[in-house]
Parts: C-alpha cells; sequence; structure tokens
C-alpha cells in the first residue's frame, strides 16, 4: 500500500498546487465584483459560467486527452487556466470575467479527468480505498488553504491573480516530469437521467438539489460574509471553515447510513443542513458566531452528495455503479450551474440573509421529497446496503475511484 501511495504522490502534490491556486478565485472575484458596484445577479451569473464549463468539460475533455495523451493534455489544460486567471488583471468588467470562468470550469474539468484516470490507473483494490481518501485529503486541503491568498490584494490588487497562476503553473512541473504511463479513460457513459430517476428518484434529485446548494454558495457566500462586515481575513477565514468542515462529519454520517435505513440519514442530514442555514440566514448580522456555524455547515452539506450516491447504489448491481455515479455527477454540475442565479435573486430581495434562506429552503424541499419517498418505496435491507464512501464531486472519471463502483479487472 505504502509503495502505491508513493507512486502517486506526484498526482497528489500537483492537485493540491491546483486548488489551492484556484479555490478562491470564485471568492475573490465575488468580493472584486461587488466593491466595483456589480449586481448580485450578475455575479451570481459568474458562478454559472464556472460551472456550466465545468459541465462541458467534463462531457467533452476526454476526446482531447486520448487524442494527444495525458501529460499534453494536462499542461494545456492547466496553461489555459493559468492564463485565463492573468487575464483577469487585463480589465474587470462581467462579461470578460464570465467568459474566463467559463474556460477555467472547462480546463478544470481536464485537469480533473487527465488526474483521476491516471489515480484509476494507479489503484489496485487493496489500495483504491486509500488512494480516494488522499485524493480528496489533497483537494479540500488545497481548496481551504488557498482562501487565504485574499489578503493578498491590499496594496496590489493584481498580487492575488499573480499568485493564482504562479501556483498554477508550478503544478505542471510534478506532472511533465513523472515517469508514470499514460492510461487508458475510465469509466463508462453515464446512465440517462430518466433512467437514474427510476432506479434512485431521492439519489438524483437529492443530488440535484445538492448541486444547487453548493453552487449558491460558491459563487456568494463571500458576499454574504461581506455584508456581515466582515474583511477579506475574516472572509477567507469563514470561507475556508466551511470548507474544510467537510471532513469533519463525513466518516460518522456515513457510519450512520451504514447502519439504519440510509434514507432516513439523507433526510435528516438535508433536515439539519436546512436548520443551520436557516439559523445562518437569522444571524446575518451577527459576525461572531457564523464561523462555527458555517464550519457544521460544511460538514453537513458535503456529507449528502456521497450520501445520495451510496443510496443510487443500494438498487444498482456492480456494471452499473460507475455509470450511475458518472450520471449523479453531471446532476450535481447542471444544478451547481442553476444555483447561483437562484441564489443571487434571494440575495438581491433579502439581503445577505437571503444565501442561507435560500439554501434553508432547497433543504426543506428535499427533506419534504425524502419523506414521500419513504412512504411508497420500502427500504434496502441493512444487510445489502452498499457502504458509504467520501466522493469528489468533480468529473464521471471520479466514480471509478470509489470502490464500490470500481470494477475488478
Amino acid at each position: 500500500m505504502v509503495s502505491s501511495l508513493l507512486s502517486v504522490r506526484s498526482l497528489l502534490f500537483s492537485i493540491f498546487m491546483l486548488m489551492a491556486g484556484s479555490g478562491f478565485l470564485a471568492t475573490l472575484m465575488s468580493l472584486r465584483l461587488e466593491a466595483a458596484g456589480t449586481t448580485q445577479l450578475l455575479i451570481g451569473l459568474i458562478g454559472t459560467a464556472y460551472y456550466a464549463g465545468l459541465t462541458l468539460g467534463a462531457l467533452r475533455a476526454g476526446r482531447i486527452i486520448e487524442r494527444v495523451g495525458h501529460i499534453r493534455a494536462f499542461t494545456a489544460f492547466v496553461s489555459l487556466f493559468s492564463a485565463s486567471t492573468l487575464a483577469c488583471t487585463v480589465w474587470q468588467e462581467f462579461g470578460f470575467w464570465a467568459v474566463l470562468r467559463f474556460i477555467e470550469g472547462l480546463s478544470l474539468a481536464g485537469v480533473f479527468i487527465c488526474i483521476e484516470s491516471w489515480l484509476n490507473e494507479r489503484a489496485t483494490p487493496q489500495t483504491r480505498g486509500a488512494i480516494l481518501a488522499f485524493y480528496m485529503v489533497a483537494l479540500y486541503a488545497g481548496q481551504g488553504a488557498g482562501q487565504f491568498l485574499l489578503d493578498l490584494g491590499n496594496r496590489v490588487p493584481a498580487l492575488p491573480f499573480i499568485a493564482a497562476s504562479i501556483l498554477l503553473s508550478l503544478a505542471v512541473i510534478p506532472i511533465a516530469l513523472t515517469r508514470i504511463p499514460g492510461p487508458a479513460l475510465g469509466g463508462a457513459t453515464p446512465l440517462s437521467f430518466v433512467r437514474l430517476y427510476r432506479i434512485s428518484p431521492l439519489g438524483i434529485i437529492g443530488a440535484a438539489v445538492i448541486g444547487v446548494m453548493l453552487g449558491g454558495f460558491y459563487a456568494l457566500g463571500a458576499i454574504y460574509a461581506h455584508g456581515l462586515g466582515m474583511g477579506r481575513p475574516q472572509t477567507a477565514l469563514f470561507m475556508s471553515l466551511v470548507i474544510l468542515g467537510g471532513v469533519v462529519l463525513q466518516i460518522p454520517i456515513g457510519r450512520l447510513s451504514d447502519r439504519f435505513d440510509r434514507r432516513k440519514v439523507i433526510i435528516g442530514t438535508f433536515a439539519g443542513t436546512g436548520l443551520v442555514s436557516l439559523v445562518l440566514g437569522l444571524l446575518a448580522r451577527r459576525p461572531d458566531v457564523v464561523d462555527t456555524l458555517g464550519l457544521l455547515f460544511g460538514g453537513l452539506v458535503f456529507t449528502l452528495y456521497p450520501l445520495c450516491v451510496a443510496h443510487t447504489n443500494d438498487f444498482l448491481e456492480p456494471d452499473q455503479r460507475v455509470g450511475a455515479s458518472g450520471g449523479l455527477v453531471l446532476v450535481y454540475s447542471i444544478g451547481a450551474a442553476i444555483g447561483p442565479i437562484i441564489a443571487a435573486m434571494a440575495m438581491t430581495r433579502i439581503g445577505p440573509g437571503g444565501l442561507f434562506y435560500f439554501l434553508a429552503l432547497a433543504a426543506a424541499a428535499a427533506v419534504g421529497f425524502g419523506v414521500w419517498r419513504q412512504r411508497v418505496r420500502e427500504p434496502v435491507p441493512n444487510e445489502q446496503q452498499q457502504p458509504y464512501q467520501i466522493l469528489p464531486r468533480t468529473t464521471p472519471i471520479a466514480a471509478t475511484l470509489d470502490p464500490n463502483t470500481a470494477e475488478e479487472g
């Protein structure tokens, strides 16, 4: 196991650097646009542009990788991402930045496909779970740590974008020098949304709602924090705590879902997320307590996606799970592209707290749907439930890393 983990250390270091360089850009751009007088709706559309690019890239970037190879494609995607990040310093205008965020989403999807297919190729049945766990740590740690680069722009406004570009460029070096051979792209064709709904209505609706919620939060969470009077360091801390809180409750809640009717755990987690969101909305004038609540919010909301994947897997044959997980990633991404627009409308009408009122309403809708599903379908016996597994919400290729869905050759 140790040798397998050492063999992918360059990949894990690269993804950490990439997330550190890219994870704070949504926060930075939201704050810059708000300071320039851009409306919250337009700021929300910037988030939509990013997730639209991520979704399209997840569907199309694989063809480029197959044509030119992993190392060349990885270098090209990161270079494009780095260039678009630097281009943000040229002209601060909504339409221009929306195009750049679309390009960044497209590029990052290609990066994820390269990294995840590499990790899948290096994984064995014995090490797959450990490699996935380290991959998740690199993702969360990089994204959380990167938030603190926000404060670099106090004297030189362009400096955060320059720092992001430097980190992105440095992330290419371990991959460019790697001796790991380029693998064949893994995965399977994602199942259609109609088929996924027939298999697991709660799984697909839950994934869509989670996308709406997290898409709205990532696009406008910084605007919420700034509306409470937080400066850049406090905003960075709040965003980082939410992201890092995503690892706090994953294992405890996941273990509960393995022991009890998973639908009850999903409903309870959505209900908890909705309650915390409601309190965050009500306390929109109390910045002294939102950090703790933000940590709890992240701990709950980040657990929901893998819960929905595990619930869907409970109804599938082993050879269907990769395609189903890939379909759920796409459902999540589409929801994430819609969420920022609705969240921005809520904030425009209500104020900063409108973001979390909207998230609470979305969670309540999921709870209602889950309760209805409990009444019309019998639960899966506990002994037949698939084990819970922490999962990324990146591209359909990520499904091949899940020990519960991977096909053993």
